[in-house]
Order: C-alpha cells, then structure tokens, then sequence
C-alpha cells in the first residue's frame, strides 16, 4: 500500500503562484511515472503534467509555459510549480502515482485525494 500525501493547494490571485508538493510513501521498490491530475466541476480529469521514470515529461498545452514538474526520486516526491495562474486553473489537483512494491510486482497506480486551488480574478 502507498500513501500520497497532497499539500500546497489553496487561494491566489490570478497572476500568483503555487506549488503543489506530492509525497509516496509506504510500500515501494520503484515509481514509474509520478504527476498531476485535476478536475474542475463539471469536468471530466484531465492530464496536467506528468514525469516519466526516464525523465520524458508530458503535459497539456494549457500550462505549458506557466507550470513546471520537479520530481526528486530519492526522496519519492513530485512538485508542480504552477505560475501565471489563471481563473481556468481553477480545479482539484490530484497527484498521480504509478508504482511497484517488489521488483517483480506490476505497477499499481496511486491517486492523492486532492487538493483544492483557487484563483480569483
């Protein structure tokens, strides 16, 4: 079992800052592929940005430019460095994990239980 521990959500003008941080811990030999989900209402989740064990980082062409993905995989945590906030960035962030308990389990993906950011106009 794997915990995710979600902090860094909260209200900021647009135009702010925020960074998310995202910790993994409990039973793990190797994260694959670490990142962000969100869901605004009445929307479907959507992608992010997501970082890959080889380091490919793929993301959605609405925060490129404004977000970064920072993973450190000594310490099994993934940050997103969100700037330029707008209103549309608006939404539950949810951090995303896929990963394996021994070196010969299967990958099991991880949701965090999201965290809320908000920005105003």
């Amino acid at each position: 079992q794997v915990q995710l521990a979600e902090s860094g959500g909260g209200l900021v003008q647009a135009g702010g800052s925020l960074r998310l941080s995202c910790a993994a811990s409990g039973s793990i030999f190797s994260i694959s592929t670490m990142g962000w989900y969100r869901q605004a209402p009445g929307k479907q989740r959507e992608l992010v940005a997501v970082i890959y064990s080889s380091g490919r980082i793929v993301s959605a062409d609405s925060v490129k430019g404004r977000f970064t993905i920072v993973r450190n995989n000594a310490k099994n945590m993934v940050d997103l460095q969100m700037n330029s906030l707008k209103p549309e960035d608006t939404a539950v962030y949810y951090c995303y994990v896929e990963s394996r308990a021994t070196r010969w389990s299967n990958d099991i993906t991880y949701w965090g239980q999201g965290t809320q950011v908000t920005v105003s106009s």
